[in-house]
């Protein structure tokens, strides 16, 4: 079942596990609403770092990374990801950047 929420202006879609279904409905001022939801306010430029990675990344690859390839990959030290995106960053990052939760998230 999904769910239409009305984020910065616009109306997304969110599937049964929350994450918006199209990535292409996504932009900035939607990421800055749903980081303030999961309270991360305000987005930093090194936040901005990460998410464009992620989004470049699913482009590239079809698939949101995992927490290990925006270390490996990204460039992003795990202890920094953290501080970051507390509790859960790959999901949380993930999520604030318009993408499907990662497929080794539980």
């Amino acid at each position: 079942m999904t769910t239409v929420r009305d984020i910065a202006g616009n109306e997304i879609e969110f599937g049964d596990d929350g994450y918006m279904l199209n990535p292409d409905d996504w932009n900035q001022d939607v990421a800055a609403e749903l980081a303030k939801e999961i309270g991360i306010d305000p987005l930093t430029d090194r936040h901005w770092d990460v998410i464009n990675f992620c989004r470049e990344d699913y482009e590239e690859q079809g698939d949101a990374p995992t927490l290990r390839r925006i270390s490996k990959v990204g460039g992003v030290p795990t202890k920094e990801l953290y501080k970051l995106f507390p509790k859960g960053p790959a999901k949380k990052v993930a999520y604030v950047s318009g993408l499907k939760k990662p497929s080794g998230c539980i």
